[in-house]
C-alpha cells in the first residue's frame, strides 16, 4: 500500500502476530506493527554477490518518532549506500553498537520499551538494577554469553525460583529488543530453561482463617488494612485494587468501573460494590485529602506501591499469636493472592454459576460464544457480590451461615 499518515495512525495490532506493512513508494520499506500496538520502520535490501547477498534489514526507527518522511528519507539514503558503495547499513549500524554496554541496553529498553507498553515497568526497572546491572552493567551487550545467562538466572534461582523464571524472561525481553535496534542478531537467552519450578498454588482460607486474617489485617495502617480486606470482599485482583482511582468508584450506586488501561485483559470492568465494600470505601474517604487515587502513595501522585510484605506480616502475626497462647511455633500458609481465590471458592460453594464467577474475576474469554455474548452480567455480579458479602458478615461474626446459603440456591 501507499503509506500515508492517516493510514498509519488507523492500523491496529493483530493479537499474537507481528504485522509488516510495506510502503509502495520506497522498495524495501515497511512498517511494522507489533501485538501490543507499537509501531516501527524496517527496511530490507539485498547486498550483491557472494555470502553477503543474503537480504538484511535495517531498523530506522520508532513511530511517530520517525515519522513516514523521515523514513522514507532514512530509507532512500540507505538504499543509495547499498547501491552505490556496497556497504552494509544494518552491519555499519550493529558496529557503531559494539562498544555500548548492558547498561546502555537497559537504559534504552526502559526509556523506548517498557515505559512505553508495560503498566509493570517498575518490576522491569527494579529487576534490572537488583539482578542484572550489578553483573553486567560495564559488560558489552556483544559479549554476554549463553554460558553467563544460565550461570546468572541459575545463582538468582538457589534464593528464589520464582524470581529467577521472571528474570529470565526479562533477560529475553531486553535481547530481543535489542535485536529490533540492531545492537545483536541472536538472543542468547532464547531456549534457556526455567531454572525455577513453578507450581499452582491452590490455597483456600478455611472460614476460622478468613477471622484470623481479617483482624490480623487491624494492625496495618488504615490503606493497606483496607486495601487487603477489599481483595476478599470484592474477589479483584490486587493490581487492579491499588490503581483504584475516585473517579471511578460511585458510591451512590455502589459501582467500581475498572477501565482498560487497568484491567489484566486490557477490557472496561464493572464491579458491583457490596455494603461491606461501599463501608470500607467511605471510611477511607473521611480521611482522603484531593488525591486521585483511592490507595494514594506517599506524595499522592502515584497508587500505593509498598504492599509487597503485607501478606507476611499478617502471617507473622497470626503465627506469634498462636503461638503465645499454645506455646508451640504453629505453621500457618498465607499469601494475600489466596483471598480472591477464596471469595470465588466460597461463591462456587453457595451455589453462584461458575460463568457468573467469572465475571466477577474478570476472566478473559476466548470463543465465538464469548464474541457474541455482549450480556453484561451486572444484575448476576451484584447478586453474587452482595450474597457473598452475607456469608463473609456471618463468617466473621462466626454465625451459621445457613439462610445465606438458602438465598444464593434460591
Amino acid at each position: 500500500m501507499t503509506l500515508t499518515v492517516r493510514t498509519i495512525d488507523s492500523l491496529k495490532p493483530t493479537p499474537g502476530h507481528r504485522v509488516e506493512y510495506p510502503d509502495a513508494d520506497v522498495s524495501g520499506l515497511a512498517l511494522r506493527v507489533t501485538p501490543q500496538g507499537s509501531k516501527s520502520w524496517t527496511l530490507r535490501y539485498r547486498l550483491a554477490g557472494g555470502r553477503s547477498g543474503r537480504l538484511r534489514r535495517l531498523t530506522l526507527g520508532a513511530y511517530p518518532a520517525v515519522d513516514l518522511a523521515a523514513a522514507r528519507t532514512a530509507a532512500r539514503k540507505a538504499l543509495g549506500h547499498v547501491a552505490v558503495s556496497g556497504t552494509d547499513p544494518a552491519a555499519a549500524k550493529q558496529a557503531a553498537r559494539q562498544g555500548e554496554t548492558f547498561a546502555d541496553l537497559a537504559k534504552d529498553y526502559l526509556k523506548f520499551h517498557a515505559k512505553r507498553h508495560k503498566r509493570s515497568w517498575e518490576e522491569d526497572d527494579r529487576k534490572i538494577n537488583v539482578e542484572l546491572l550489578p553483573h553486567w552493567r560495564a559488560r558489552k551487550v556483544k559479549d554476554i554469553t549463553r554460558r553467563d545467562v544460565r550461570a546468572l538466572v541459575e545463582t538468582i534461582a538457589e534464593r528464589a525460583p520464582i524470581t529467577a523464571n521472571r528474570t529470565l524472561a526479562l533477560i529475553r525481553k531486553m535481547f530481543n529488543y535489542a535485536i529490533g535496534a540492531d545492537w545483536i542478531e541472536a538472543n542468547v537467552a532464547s531456549l534457556i530453561p526455567k531454572p525455577g519450578r513453578e507450581q499452582s498454588r491452590d490455597r483456600v482460607l478455611t472460614e476460622d482463617e478468613i477471622r484470623t486474617v481479617w483482624d490480623a489485617c487491624e494492625a496495618e495502617r488504615p490503606a493497606l488494612r483496607a486495601l487487603t480486606r477489599l481483595r476478599l470482599v470484592t474477589a479483584q485482583r490486587g493490581g487492579e485494587l491499588q490503581h483504584m482511582a475516585w473517579a471511578d468508584v460511585d458510591l451512590e450506586t455502589g459501582w467500581w468501573t475498572i477501565p482498560g488501561t487497568v484491567t489484566k485483559n486490557k477490557m472496561p470492568h464493572r464491579v458491583p460494590l457490596s455494603p461491606t465494600a461501599v463501608d470500607i470505601l467511605k471510611t477511607l474517604q473521611k480521611n482522603a485529602s484531593a488525591d486521585a487515587w483511592v490507595f494514594a502513595g506517599k506524595t499522592g501522585a502515584r497508587p500505593l506501591a509498598d504492599v509487597k510484605h503485607t501478606g507476611s506480616r499478617i502471617t507473622a502475626r497470626v503465627k506469634a499469636a498462636r503461638q503465645a497462647e499454645s506455646g508451640a511455633v504453629e505453621p500457618f500458609d498465607f499469601k494475600t493472592h489466596d483471598l480472591r481465590r477464596t471469595a470465588a471458592s466460597m461463591m462456587a460453594s453457595g451455589g453462584i454459576p461458575r460463568l457468573t464467577i467469572s465475571k466477577i474475576l474478570n476472566h478473559a474469554e476466548s470463543g465465538v460464544t464469548a464474541v457474541y455474548d455482549r450480556h453484561g452480567y451486572d444484575p448476576e455480579k451484584r447478586a453474587a457480590l452482595d450474597w457473598w458479602a452475607l456469608k463473609l458478615q456471618a463468617i466473621l461474626e462466626n454465625k451459621d451461615a445457613g439462610k445465606v446459603l438458602a438465598f444464593a440456591r434460591a
